[in-house]
């Protein structure tokens, strides 16, 4: 056979058991949670800043930089609601590389999926112990999101699964945010299509099981950039590409429309700088045009305690991304100030 059994993990149901939410920690969720859909819905005017590193791939350096975080954010929550990326599921565009600490808890080792959910879990259940915010994750594989549906605030579906049937309709069945992406072709179309099913009823099969969704109205666009047939990229976030959206957005008829800019990939081309001028840049074409302000909800910025990328070795930077390249620690905290001056 093509396929081998390694070992039967344990349901979802019996890894909360195992890890279980404090008191305190389901109080926090539910508060933020909270704030969060205000925002998505417009009662609220506060301004989205969704930061992190490519890849969670230390929970000491993830914990660490979470913390730093939770100070800055003492300092702007007036004006922004700040969302830490811990993204511990990572796509591979050939299926070669690390896939994130769901498959490999320690990079430089085999993988090991039974150890790599216990990780994931308790690394979220610290952090937001700790920090007292809740995070966000890639919803890489619908089915393994059920060991963290409890902890997350929000979820993103990446450019190369959002147009997967199974990411959509599951989508449809979240009580959080859910950003979908654009393709990498950097169709606005099929993401947009990719909304239109996640905020639908559905029913489907998920986890062995027959089940009918309610529709996310907090599904929404996520851009991040395109890369034409010659390997070009193709940012999408200037002014142009922001009223486009709007328009198109304006023709559908789709709940509390919304967008979140994606300040890295294909829209800095992956220089990691860049970050900083898009990111001031799309605030300025928010401030200069009301419906957008309207419309743009929030920043994704990818960024880490060192600034750059590393090649997974025994020598390995504490802090510094093995995945994509991402701002230092003082570029971040001096850009989320930026951020919030204009708000």
């Amino acid at each position: 056979m093509g396929m081998r059994l390694n070992e039967k993990l344990p349901l979802p149901a019996e890894l909360k058991a195992e890890y279980p939410l404090l008191k305190e920690i389901t109080e926090i969720k539910e508060k933020r949670d909270k704030e969060i859909r205000d925002i998505f819905t417009g009662a609220s005017d506060k301004f989205i800043v969704l930061v992190g590193p490519c890849s969670a791939d230390n929970e000491d350096a993830v914990c660490e930089y979470v913390n730093r975080l939770a100070k800055v954010n003492e300092k702007v929550s007036d004006r922004l609601m700040i969302i830490p990326r811990i993204y511990t599921n990572k796509p591979r565009t050939t299926g070669a590389g690390y896939k994130g600490m769901l498959h490999q808890p320690e990079p430089d080792q085999a993988p090991d999926l039974y150890a790599g959910i216990i990780a994931i879990r308790k690394m979220h259940i610290r952090a937001i112990k700790e920090s007292g915010l809740t995070a966000a994750d890639e919803m890489l594989y619908p089915e393994n999101r059920s060991y963290l549906d409890d902890v997350l605030s929000y979820e993103a579906i990446g450019a190369r699964s959002v147009e997967n049937q199974q990411h959509r309709l599951t989508a449809s069945g979240m009580d959080i945010p859910i950003g979908m992406k654009n393709p990498t072709s950097g169709d606005f179309s099929v993401m947009l299509n990719s909304v239109v099913a996640a905020q639908s009823s559905h029913t489907f099969i998920y986890r062995g099981m027959d089940v009918t969704t309610d529709g996310n109205d907090l599904a929404h666009v996520i851009l991040r950039g395109g890369v034409d047939k010659y390997g070009t990229c193709n940012p999408n976030y200037h002014y142009e590409d922001l009223v486009r959206l709007l328009e198109m957005y304006q023709k559908m008829d789709l709940k509390n429309p919304a967008a979140v800019i994606d300040t890295n990939h294909s829209n800095s081309n992956k220089q990691f700088k860049e970050q900083i001028r898009i990111a001031m840049e799309i605030m300025h074409s928010r401030n200069y045009n009301p419906e957008l302000k309207t419309l743009i909800k929030g920043l994704m910025i990818e960024s880490y305690l060192e600034e750059g990328c590393q090649s997974i070795g025994n020598e390995r930077v504490y802090g510094k991304s093995i995945t994509d390249p991402c701002l230092g620690w003082e570029d971040t905290e001096r850009l989320i100030f930026e951020i919030a001056e204009q708000c």
